[in-house]
Formats: C-alpha cells, structure tokens, sequence
C-alpha cells in the first residue's frame, strides 16, 4: 500500500517541481515523474523524448521534447517562456508525423504552467503547477480515462 494517497501524490508532484525553472536540466525528469502521477511508466507505453521530427517552416529537423504516438506531444520551455510559442512549435512538427503518429492532445509547459490542448473538441485548459491537485482530471486520459458525451434524448 503506497505511502500516500492521489490527492497527496498530486500535491507533492506540484510541490516538489515549484522552483525548478531549466528546460534542459530537468524537463525530462519533470515527465517521468508526471507519467507516474497517473501510474503509466513512460518507456513502456512508447512515450519518447527528443523525437526528431520536420517542423513546417524550417529546413532541418526539430526535435519533439514529449512524444506519445496517436495521444500526446508536448512541448516544454524553461521558466517565464512564451507558451503562444510553444503551441506554435509543437503544431508544426504535425507535418512530419503520419496520421497515425498525430496526437489528440498538445501540452505546453515551463514547469510553473500547464497548457492542455484537446485537438479533437477544440478545448484548452491552462492552469498553473500548483493547481494541478484540483485540474489532475484533465489529463486523465494519461490513465486511460476517455472522455463521453451524454445527450438528453427528448
């Protein structure tokens, strides 16, 4: 039985990443602990980092920090960084990805902000880190958790 419960695990994710502000130094550790929130082990769902990939617009290749085929890209930036850039930067490397491989979901983050985009309704979500605990379910989908309409038939 583990230590702590969701709600405190979530709290602590939030707590432990506050003051961290390097894309380079602690990104990917930042993901691999987020992953885990949700229990899912990044090397074994196929998640990757530093995929390359074509971005629109550029002649070399770029490389896409979070990469989950099918489910999720994410882009992360360091601290205080444009996240209108971000989303831009993630979105174009949609063109050198095969239908297959393109995400439902775009995240962009510079550790003290989330920014949640879910391509198929059109929402997004933006919060920050130390609002995770309360806005956890919008990334329920990490665990598996799908989405349902209900319509009133009448």
């Amino acid at each position: 039985m583990p230590a702590l419960n969701w709600p405190e695990i979530r709290t602590k994710f939030a707590r432990d990443w506050v003051d961290e502000t390097s894309e380079r130094e602690g990104a990917q550790t930042f993901w691999n602990e987020f992953f885990e929130v949700f229990g899912v082990n990044r090397r074994r769902t196929g998640i990757r980092f530093e995929k390359a990939a074509q971005c629109f617009g550029r002649k070399a290749k770029g490389r896409i920090d979070v990469f989950w085929p099918g489910t999720l890209l994410a882009e992360h930036k360091s601290a205080g960084e444009d996240l209108d850039a971000a989303h831009t930067q993630a979105t174009g490397y949609f063109d050198g990805l095969t239908d297959e491989e393109l995400p439902r979901y775009v995240v962009v983050s510079d550790f003290a902000n989330f920014r949640l985009y879910d391509l198929d309704d059109g929402s997004q979500i933006e919060f920050p880190l130390k609002k995770l605990p309360d806005k956890v379910a919008a990334f329920g989908f990490i665990a598996g958790y799908q989405k349902i309409k209900i319509r009133a038939d009448g």
